[in-house]
């Protein structure tokens, strides 16, 4: 079909009886007010009554066909949290009982989700029966009706939403993505369920299970928000580096390492962790006796939350690539690579963004642009003084993410490699589960994978030119690492330096 004029793109979700002919009705209606389906997906092993639908239309079909399809009671309208009841009640043996009982039910506008009756079982004229209702006033109106005609038993009655059975799976996920980003606005809660549908729909293509979809977006919220406040901990290590200097490095309890240089009295910092945690990481920072304030600035290595979600709540400013400004911007981690149109991508930012906060640089001062030369195949950006030291920026070849940059101290031994190295043996069996959440999103965390192979190839060439000569001199290069801890290059692979300790909100309070 060819629309003319203009064309508005509209997303609505239809609640649609499960019988034949519901989806041929609803097409209809939006074939007569000139509607275009461009997407629509229906899968009863989530919920059989639900489907998506997004429409290219005229200026005024929208409104047309929300119309009618809720003049059919086919539009879902509300996320209000459904009561789920359960109740038995005694039944006389006598003609239409349980017509005569359906009918009460039918008129409340409750949807039958358990019903048991067996009048030559064990327990005969007794049925019991479970119920999802639109709020307590029905509630309660239908049980003082029922009261009025036979003998009640109220077994259960829950008003959040937690025991909805899969034939409401939509109102459910929606209430628990209400219970973790603590909004009531149903626009945007819609709009939520438009995007995990969409990735559900695109994985779900690709031979994974819909409900891993639904499962890893909840967790991925619950988990940052469990670990806030008192669930805060970090693994941290303190490394001497140069003539006095040290090294920090924080292993936040979920996504990237935060890394804090001191030396000649000054102070940096290299990547934010998620927004969600400042307030802990600022209070971490002060026990180990850095106060965020004096930062000298922020070194971002790329644009993903856990790297730079925190950069706008601090005074210092962040010095990031081009790249990672665009990123932020367009609100989608693929952006400038092969995936950029992937839906994946979108999708598992603007979930990200939200659960952690995201709180981007707002202070920013842009890296120039790459020079012509390079070092072990990588681009040379600058260099550039942090803390007194002496670091060569390097700019990545875009596998992981485009605009990520690497940082290598000659002087101090030091090469800060952002997400295209990772010591995985020093991460905790949580912070492994968590990190499994994104691909299950997005199936990879890389934007080019074969990109991503020749920058940890590059990284690991430049990283044995620079231990070699911090071994002539007694040292070893100190590789950090995106996620887990600061370590050494060895032929076993990457390998855990010194010592790690533990921090928590809680032991900081009882040292007090």
């Amino acid at each position: 079909m060819r629309l003319q004029g203009n064309v508005r793109t509209f997303s609505f979700i239809a609640r649609m009886p499960d019988d034949p002919g519901a989806l041929h009705r609803a097409a209809e209606i939006i074939k007569s007010h000139g509607g275009n389906i461009h997407r629509v997906d229906y899968d009863r092993r989530i919920d059989p009554h639900i489907v998506f639908w997004q429409v290219d239309a005229g200026e005024d079909a929208p409104e047309k066909i929300t119309r009618d399809l809720q003049a059919i009671g086919y539009l879902q309208t509300s996320l209000a949290t459904l009561r789920y009841l359960k109740f038995s009640v005694y039944l006389p043996d006598e003609p239409g009982m349980l017509f005569e009982f359906l009918g009460h039910t039918t008129g409340a506008g409750a949807n039958i989700a358990f019903l048991d009756f067996d009048d030559r079982g064990k327990h005969p004229g007794r049925l019991t029966v479970a119920l999802t209702l639109e709020n307590d006033t029905v509630a309660y109106r239908l049980l003082e009706e029922l009261k009025l005609r036979w003998r009640l038993e109220i077994l259960e009655y829950d008003s959040t939403g937690k025991k909805l059975d899969d034939t409401v799976f939509y109102i459910r996920f929606a209430q628990e993505l209400r219970d973790i980003i603590g909004t009531e606005d149903e626009d945007f809660l819609f709009r939520l369920l438009h995007d995990s549908n969409h990735i559900a729909q695109e994985l779900t293509s690709q031979g994974h299970d819909p409900h891993m979809v639904f499962r890893s977006i909840l967790q991925t919220g619950r988990t940052l928000r469990q670990t806030t406040g008192s669930g805060f901990y970090s693994k941290y290590q303190i490394i001497p580096i140069g003539r006095g200097g040290k090294l920090f490095c924080f292993q936040l309890p979920c996504g990237g390492s935060v890394y804090v240089l001191r030396n000649d009295g000054r102070t940096a910092m290299f990547d934010t962790g998620f927004g969600i945690y400042h307030r802990e990481i600022v209070e971490m920072l002060a026990r180990f006796g850095i106060d965020s304030r004096e930062l000298e600035g922020i070194y971002i290595t790329h644009a993903d939350a856990d790297h730079s979600g925190g950069g706008a709540l601090y005074d210092a400013q962040s010095i990031m690539h081009a790249g990672s400004l665009d990123i932020i911007h367009a609100a989608n981690r693929a952006y400038g690579s092969q995936m950029e149109g992937s839906i994946l991508g979108q999708v598992y930012t603007k979930f990200i963004n939200i659960f952690s906060h995201f709180s981007p640089p707002t202070n920013v001062k842009l890296l120039p642009p790459a020079s012509a030369a390079r070092r072990g195949g990588l681009p040379i950006i600058d260099e550039i003084d942090i803390c007194g030291l002496r670091f060569q920026v390097l700019e990545s070849l875009g596998g992981h993410l485009h605009g990520h940059v690497f940082f290598a101290c000659s002087e101090a031994g030091l090469l800060l490699t952002g997400d295209c190295l990772i010591n995985f043996d020093s991460l905790t069996p949580e912070m492994e589960e968590f990190a499994t959440l994104a691909k299950n999103l997005m199936t990879t965390v890389n934007v080019d994978s074969e990109r991503a192979r020749l920058e940890r190839r590059a990284l690991l060439e430049i990283g044995a030119e620079l231990d070699m000569r911090a071994k002539a001199d007694g040292r070893r290069l100190l590789v950090c690492c995106g996620h887990g801890a600061v370590s050494t290059i060895e032929a076993e692979g990457l390998r855990t330096f010194g010592e790690i300790g533990h921090y928590s909100v809680e032991e900081h309070y009882q040292a007090k």
